[in-house]
């Protein structure tokens, strides 16, 4: 039997590769419709270190560090519920995600990116030099956020 095209699961969301002649193709098919309905226009409820009690199937939530109980060791993951149980995404470079709570746009890119708002000037004798920081704090939040280029 010659050496198989790919491996058992695909390198960039985890999600299981169909055999033929596999058996119980359903669970596979399953686990990547799930996967999929977790990932595609992902929007978490927010960032928490452990399970909340009573999550609905389709929600979704940032581990967040320090992660206990059914997250232990699953900080920085993406935690969605379906079927009654959690499935974990480890992210890569380029997911992207809504976070509910705070209506802000979260990227992956070597870490968790979501720049900070930057402060408003607030006047005074100084006005140029408040006008250049908050210019440079708004350029580093576009960088951040990914919509102009790092230097």
């Amino acid at each position: 039997m010659s050496e198989p095209l790919f491996d058992s699961r695909t390198p960039r969301l985890d999600l299981p590769l169909l055999f033929a002649g596999q058996s119980q193709k359903e669970g596979f098919v399953n686990e990547i419709s799930a996967r999929l309905d977790a990932l595609l226009g992902l929007a978490i409820e927010g960032e928490l270190a452990a399970a909340p009690p009573a999550a609905l199937d389709g929600q979704s939530w940032l581990v967040a560090a320090g992660a206990s109980g059914a997250w232990q060791g699953r900080s920085g993951q993406i935690a969605s519920r379906q079927a009654g149980n959690w499935i974990f995404t480890a992210p890569v470079d380029g997911l992207r995600l809504l976070n509910r709570t705070t209506g802000q746009e979260v990227r992956y890119h070597a870490g968790w990116q979501a720049p900070a708002r930057p402060a408003t000037p607030s006047g005074g004798i100084t006005v140029d030099a408040e006008a250049r920081s908050a210019i440079s704090a708004i350029v580093t939040a576009l960088t951040i956020a990914g919509i102009i280029p790092a230097l």
